[in-house]
């Protein structure tokens, strides 16, 4: 029986993806890790290195996946906040994994600098055609966007308190949700912060 080494990535990333969401680098156990995969630890070390460069790619993993769920749309920056929004509403986990890097792996790459690049790329030209807001640097414009869309889980009544915003009610998450779509609208659109 041949193993299909693949599908073993897989089961290990995925189970590196919970452990380190939960407790962290420093507190995520690579034997905890290898049996929820099951899988011998030393697989760990063969595919990925150390714990550290495990967690750099699943990193990775995370953020290619959201960039793929949550289409970049420059023509459209309120809803691509509130898309974001939607997916970190479904996927908490991710924040919690986006906060120990902040504290534990600062250097670990988050959004690919390539793909921030022509975001931002995408944003100056936006702008210089008329349809951004033109009073914000363009990497500027893009992280405030950014930042918008992932304010409530980073609020006390978001992230802080561990899920909390998993037991909103739908009303209250559509209240928020409105709120990060007109906040990136203001931000965005030329002439919306006037009104």
């Amino acid at each position: 029986m041949t193993r299909d080494s693949s599908a073993t990535k897989a089961r290990l990333l995925d189970a590196a993806f919970a452990e380190f969401a939960a407790y962290g680098i420093a507190g995520a156990r690579v034997d905890r890790i290898a049996e929820t995969a099951g899988v011998n630890k030393r697989l760990i070390y063969v595919y990925f290195g150390n714990k550290e460069q495990l967690f750099d790619e699943v990193l990775h993993r995370a953020m290619t996946a959201g960039a793929e769920s949550v289409p970049f749309d420059v023509e459209d920056l309120p809803g691509y906040a509130g898309a974001i929004f939607d997916h970190l509403v479904a996927r908490p986990d991710l924040m919690r994994l986006r906060l120990w890097k902040l504290l534990e792996r600062p250097s670990a790459a988050g959004l690919e600098p390539d793909a921030y690049r022509r975001k931002t790329a995408e944003v100056a030209a936006a702008q210089e055609r008329g349809g951004l807001a033109p009073g914000l640097a363009p990497e500027d414009l893009l992280t405030m966007v950014l930042s918008v869309a992932q304010a409530w889980f980073w609020a006390a009544e978001g992230a802080g308190t561990e899920g909390a915003w998993q037991s909103w009610p739908a009303e209250r998450l559509a209240v928020h949700r409105a709120a990060v779509v007109e906040a990136a609208r203001r931000i965005s659109e030329p002439g919306a912060a006037d009104e």
